[in-house]
């Protein structure tokens, strides 16, 4: 009996899976939203590129969103849509903010060098 007990022991302790947590906030951010939106297997690289290239804090909006506007169907395109719209506009806000898009910081530039472009 005393070895039957053993190995009971040892399919017990073969039996544990050791989960590791996220190494980083957006992996975390990431296994929530596949969760919660039932993403699936073909589209859950894409939601770790996401979390990966944008700040929780627009993520966290997206989703909130999403939730909010999408009661049936499928939750997770609409996820994506709002990511895609969202990031279009957050890049144009940023260029419409940046001083270097406008020309005539280039034109003031452009006079004090002589005004022309001299390649040769």
């Amino acid at each position: 009996m005393r070895i039957s007990e053993l190995e009971s022991l040892g399919s017990i302790l073969n039996k544990q899976q050791i989960v590791k947590p996220p190494a980083y906030a957006w992996q975390d951010l990431a296994l929530r939203i596949i969760k919660e939106l039932s993403i699936p297997n073909f589209k859950r690289s894409a939601v770790f590129k996401v979390c990966k290239e944008n700040p929780s804090t627009f993520i966290n909006i997206c989703l909130n969103d999403t939730k909010e506007l999408c009661q049936g169907g499928e939750a997770w395109k609409y996820f994506f849509k709002i990511i895609d719209n969202k990031g279009n506009n957050k890049e144009s806000s940023f260029r419409k903010q940046s001083p270097w898009s406008n020309n005539q910081y280039r034109n003031r530039f452009d006079k004090k060098a002589g005004g022309e472009d001299n390649f040769d």
